[in-house]
């Protein structure tokens, strides 16, 4: 099955970390997805790696797509300069309405949120929901205590490894878009949810 990517859905922090290497690929991610003519859709923030992967989009004449609960429009500021802001009621409709209008997934460093809605778009992949691609932006080795925790589950039991496979990782934005692109030729796996 071959996905065109037109638009990526990133996930990532409304704050910017400790490191200062998460801002620069946040930022270097924006402008990648704008020169490449691809939408980016977040959680319409306009703090922390959110806010600078879009104003990085957006200042590359970008465009982008923001999907925002009504209770957070104040707590994560939401950003007023986007191509299009969406306010919604709720949390699930916030992810399901990014899934819907993304082609692709990203996740950069952050928080709970952040790994909730990694953790919820790879299940739907691995329940054969969707088929798009899934990738890490595993800089300066954010990502390598989640990728070990993976490996756990599996060497337990509890995935299988065909699953980890969905998770396309790279250290570089130019390198995981690249691989993005590559997964845009997804293979459908095979749905096994047997214990």
């Amino acid at each position: 099955m071959l996905v065109k990517i037109k638009s990526v859905c990133v996930f990532c922090g409304s704050r910017v970390g400790d490191n200062p290497a998460y801002a620069l690929a946040a930022s270097r991610l924006g402008t990648l997805l704008a020169s490449k003519n691809i939408q980016l859709v977040y959680g319409a923030g306009n703090i922390g790696l959110m806010g600078l992967v879009a104003d990085a989009c957006l200042a590359a004449n970008g465009k982008v797509v923001g999907v925002i609960p009504t209770k957070l429009v104040e707590k994560e500021v939401a950003h007023k300069g986007l191509t299009e802001l969406i306010v919604v009621e709720s949390m699930h409709e916030r992810k399901a309405l990014m899934a819907m209008k993304s082609d692709a997934f990203v996740a950069l460093p952050g928080g709970f949120g952040t790994c909730d809605e990694l953790f919820e778009i790879l299940t739907w992949a691995q329940l054969g929901i969707h088929h798009k691609p899934i990738g890490i932006l595993n800089t300066d080795g954010f990502f390598n205590p989640l990728l070990a925790w993976i490996d756990q589950m599996i060497d337990q039991g509890f995935v299988k490894q065909r699953f980890k496979e969905l998770l396309l990782v790279a250290e570089k934005p130019d390198e995981l878009m690249e691989l993005v692109f590559k997964g845009s030729k997804i293979r459908e796996v095979e749905i096994d949810i047997t214990p």
